[in-house]
């Protein structure tokens, strides 16, 4: 297991709107959920399978928020990624653990 991709809490803060995931190396996460949920990776949210894999825009993390999500849930999927439930009901998303890793907000400053 990679120390870099394993999380070791992951905590999602509705009242500060903030996903947290502390990582195996000692490495703190912290994301806007809403830039997460414009970061979504599935096929529907990237336009098509040819953007697929990329990496989101890392502005999605300093734009103002479109939405207050206020019962958002996390499913593992396996050993190898999360899967968010939205209030919007979106819910086909996987998130691997490098992808989030690569993600971080503090990976841009």
């Amino acid at each position: 297991m990679d120390p870099k991709t394993t999380a070791t809490r992951i905590v999602v803060d509705t009242t500060n709107q903030v996903l947290e995931i502390d990582w195996a190396d000692g490495h703190h996460s912290m994301y806007g959920l809403d830039g997460v949920r414009r970061a979504c990776p599935c096929v529907t949210c990237q336009g098509g399978h040819a953007h697929m894999g990329s990496l989101p825009d890392p502005a999605v993390f300093t734009l103002p928020a479109l939405m207050r999500w206020e019962k958002v849930q996390i499913e593992a999927v396996g050993t190898y990624a999360i899967r968010f439930i939205w209030d919007d009901g979106h819910d086909s998303g996987i998130y691997t653990w490098p992808r989030l890793r690569q993600m971080c907000p503090s990976n841009y400053v």
